[in-house]
């Protein structure tokens, strides 16, 4: 399904071609969502319009993990939780409907999708109406830490950093937000495109699982058309001074640390995979959103090294990061679910496109700064890095300032979590 000759264009049918781009967005969403469909809307950091992925049925879609960076694989949007389970399983939503918003009088359907022709033809030509109902997960909502137990998890994991069990671990917490009687996710998607153009900004909905929105700051993984395989090493974090260039920001020992601790496991990662071939740029001061971190980039030709399959083979290798899991992998992993209190479900998973015809890139993001809404709520997720030096009061102020940059977009702004 990579090559463009393997989808039909279908032209916007004369009844509602005077549409708006964004009213066609929200046109062709609905028809989706009325139908029971999964589907996904992003805007890459950098640009302006929207692109819309719909799976023709749930069961269209891929689980577990496909060889999701592979030049083999289809084309479509990867959309994976932070630990695989059978209540938020590891999906891929193959790109059976693509709608680009930036070329908004034709809709592209996939070959083995042609059977929804004559009814999506159908409903491009009806009077637009009303979005339907989102779906929501059907599992419990998360336990929200109060600020007393966040700070006696910050504390169990500084005492396993001080005992050597672990080096560094990410604690995080869930927050649970009112959401206003008229909140539309299409909206919160287009207001947090509009406060943040350089994050990767999403919007996913699947039956059974529910629905997602998000602006994160930080890649996975990414393999271009033109071979060349790119990771990022992302993590201490300040608030942005207003009127301050990121470059004159001054950081901890603490937030150092933290940062080179990643940037050393992606280079371990090569390592196992006996790869040298790389470059290495930074660390330097990023901002995303109202927040400054800590970024160093990675680069590997993939026409200048015997490594057909990197991409893949870095992402099995990488996720969890070492940014939203610890350090040790495993040893990290397993506090986190003896102490952090709650499923993190797709929070810190990774999500994005792959192998799509319009630019022939994957490109994935670690799911941070999202939100899980709910009918009346809205489930908000943020964590922070430990090290030996952490302090519990610095660790909750961090996660406050993480949940504003989703909260941004809700309405009343009151977090029922302090």
């Amino acid at each position: 399904m990579k090559q463009p000759d393997e989808l039909r264009q279908l032209p916007w049918p004369l009844a509602t071609i005077n549409l708006s781009p964004s009213a066609r967005l929200r046109h062709l969403v609905t028809g989706a969502l009325r139908t029971g469909r999964p589907l996904a809307v992003w805007r890459e950091p950098g640009t302006v319009h929207p692109r819309l992925v719909v799976a023709r049925t749930l069961e269209a879609a891929y689980t577990g993990l496909p060889p999701a960076l592979d030049a083999t694989a289809p084309a479509g949007f990867a959309f994976f939780p932070f630990r695989d389970s059978d209540h938020n399983p590891a999906l891929f939503l193959p790109a059976d409907v693509l709608f680009d918003v930036a070329q908004p009088t034709t809709v592209a359907v996939a070959t083995a999708a042609r059977s929804l022709i004559p009814a999506l033809t159908a409903w491009l030509a009806m009077t637009p109406v009303e979005s339907t109902a989102w779906p929501y997960s059907t599992q419990p909502a998360p336990h929200a830490a109060t600020k007393a137990e966040y700070s006696a998890l910050v504390r169990a994991g500084v005492a396993a950093i001080e005992a050597k069990t672990l080096v560094k671990v990410v604690s995080s917490r869930a927050a649970r937000w009112p959401l206003a009687p008229d909140f539309d996710p299409l909206v919160a998607f287009a207001d947090l495109c509009e406060k943040y153009p350089q994050a990767f900004v999403s919007l996913v909905s699947v039956p059974g699982v529910g629905t997602w929105l998000g602006a994160t700051p930080e890649v996975l993984a990414e393999v271009t058309a033109d071979g060349t395989f790119r990771t990022m090493a992302l993590a201490g974090t300040q608030p942005l001074v207003q009127g301050q260039a990121p470059n004159t920001a001054i950081w901890r020992q603490k937030e150092i640390e933290e940062q080179a601790l990643v940037a050393r496991y992606i280079v371990s990662c090569f390592k196992q995979l006996r790869l040298r071939e790389y470059d290495e740029t930074g660390p330097r001061t990023v901002a995303a959103g109202e927040l400054l971190h800590l970024r160093t980039d990675f680069e590997v030709n993939l026409r200048q090294v015997p490594f057909p399959n990197l991409g893949t083979d870095m992402l099995r290798l990488l996720h969890p990061t070492s940014a939203v899991g610890g350090m040790p992998k495993q040893a990290a992993l397993d506090f986190l679910h003896r102490h952090e209190g709650y499923d993190r479900a797709y929070y810190s998973g990774f999500l994005g496109p792959v192998n799509l015809p319009v630019a022939g890139v994957s490109r994935l993001y670690v799911n941070l700064r999202c939100l899980q809404l709910r009918p009346s709520e809205a489930i908000l997720y943020a964590g922070t890095g430990l090290t030996i030096d952490s302090d519990p009061a610095r660790e909750w102020q961090e996660t406050e300032l993480k949940l504003t940059t989703a909260g941004a977009v809700l309405h009343p702004m009151v977090s029922s979590s302090v």
